[in-house]
């Protein structure tokens, strides 16, 4: 049997970038960060979350920010907090309208933009064709935009992030790249070459994808392609829509896990359907894996397909789930090994033998129970999505093989869920949209009847698929 060392690459050295008093970058430590989910405009409901999130450890601490209303009540709970002597950066989380971020750089110390709708419009899901010199007329307008955020965010000394989401690529890039991770990196490239011409350092650049193997395929290929490009702006790791309980904790400490093993990766965010304070721990749990180095502690082998990961830790449940995840994501996605076997004396071999298939299910080796994709709730979700999702997976769980994704609003929905067999979407106060893949079958439909709506769709599917009517 071949032994594989567990011990991460030293951290990929990057620039600094500072949000307000808060430096990211390889020299410092790797920093956690949420995201909170008030309505924004309720500023004092706001303010209690932010000291809620900040006081579990959250050093950085987003909100979803629509309109110029928002930003106005972001300023007040920026102050509000200042008040309190609570100095955490904040970031406002802007999309489809870039006069908006215009406005957020000048209250927060940093401002999220996606890519795929800063200057887009937003997709459709058709194909559009380009003449090289059309795509160079885009690529102008999009720098021109740009460049007038870039100089108000040099005025302000404030920070970007750069976020792109598979779910969220514009119509132009999947037009000529796909729906692949050489469309997402190109999406991100497009917008940091114009950074680098206008000496734009304080920058923090994300690839996000709710599939593990995407995630990761994606960030490698990011960091490659700007290695190439002389750039070494800091990256923040996710696995977007990652779900709830131990499934969205499995999932998201094999993705986070197996990049930081890389050395890549300066900050993080756990993104589950729970209350956002549940994220920081976990959070710093995976952190903490990596911090400094670590040192194996546990014996990892190969034997054709199958790795064996033999452990002694004696620790909490939830925190060896976290813990063996982070480990095995990096040998699992590089081998490709088809089969795992987890051995530990301090737990139940049936428990270790469910958390091995867990874990090869979230790395999309295989898919033995329902898979859920759910957002992490925001000032955007149209519902309570805590409540639905455990509904939606009351009313599933025993539908074997499906992908089902829950999502709060149309900013990721269609698009992030596109690989999922069915989605619950949020359409509009009280009202629902269900799709199958990428198909919008049924519109706003009210919440109380959506789930059963739901069920119904996937049990005609299946009716119609017996009698050859359906693929």
């Amino acid at each position: 049997m071949q032994q594989i060392d567990l011990t991460p690459k030293n951290r990929r050295k990057t620039s600094t970038t500072r949000v307000g008093g808060l430096c990211i970058g390889s020299e410092y430590p790797i920093r956690v960060q949420s995201m909170a989910n008030t309505d924004t405009n309720d500023v004092a409901a706001s303010v209690g979350q932010a000291l809620k999130i900040i006081g579990a450890g959250a050093e950085l601490l987003r909100f979803t920010t629509q309109g110029t209303r928002e930003v106005e009540s972001l300023r007040q709970t920026a102050e509000a907090l200042r008040a309190k002597g609570c100095m955490t950066p904040l970031v406002a989380d802007v999309h489809f309208n870039a006069n908006v971020a215009d406005e957020a750089a000048k209250v927060v110390e940093k401002v999220r933009i996606n890519p795929g709708n800063y200057v887009d419009p937003a997709r459709k899901f058709i194909h559009i064709e380009y003449t090289e010199e059309e795509y160079k007329e885009e690529l102008g307008r999009l720098r021109e935009r740009f460049v007038r955020l870039l100089n108000i965010c040099k005025e302000h000394h404030t920070a970007l992030r750069i976020g792109v989401n598979h779910g969220s690529l514009s119509d132009r890039i999947m037009s000529r790249y796909g729906d692949t991770p050489q469309g997402m990196v190109e999406s991100c490239m497009e917008f940091l070459r114009i950074c680098v011409e206008e000496e734009f350092g304080d920058v923090v650049i994300s690839v996000k994808a709710s599939t593990t193997k995407i995630m990761v395929q994606t960030v490698r290929l990011l960091v490659e392609r700007m290695d190439k490009e002389d750039m070494h702006f800091p990256l923040h790791l996710g696995v977007t829509e990652a779900g709830e309980g131990e499934d969205g904790r499995i999932k998201s400490a094999l993705g986070i896990g197996a990049l930081l093993a890389d050395g890549i990766g300066d900050t993080i965010r756990v993104s589950l359907s729970e209350a956002p304070e549940a994220e920081i721990p976990v959070a710093q749990e995976i952190a903490s894996r990596f911090e400094n180095g670590i040192t194996p502690r546990a014996y990892l082998e190969l034997d054709g397909s199958m790795l064996r990961y033999i452990s002694e830790e004696d620790c909490s449940w939830e925190n060896f789930c976290i813990h063996a995840s982070a480990d095995l994501g990096k040998p699992l996605f590089d081998t490709g090994a088809g089969q795992l076997v987890i051995e530990n004396r301090h737990f139940e071999r049936a428990r270790l033998e469910t958390l091995a298939k867990d874990i090869l299910q979230a790395a999309g080796v295989i898919r033995y129970k329902t898979e859920y994709v759910s957002c992490p709730s925001c000032g955007r979700t149209l519902f309570d999505i805590e409540k639905t999702i455990q509904e939606v997976k009351a009313a599933t769980a025993q539908m074997k093989g499906l992908k089902i994704a829950v999502m709060g609003c149309i900013v990721n929905g269609p698009g992030e869920m596109a690989d999922a067999d069915y989605g619950y979407v949020g359409a509009g106060r009280g009202k629902v949209s269900l799709y199958r893949g990428k198909e919008c079958v049924r519109k706003n439909i009210a919440q109380e009847e959506a789930v059963e709506a739901l069920v119904s769709l996937i049990n005609e599917d299946a009716d119609s698929r017996e009698r050859g009517n359906l693929k």
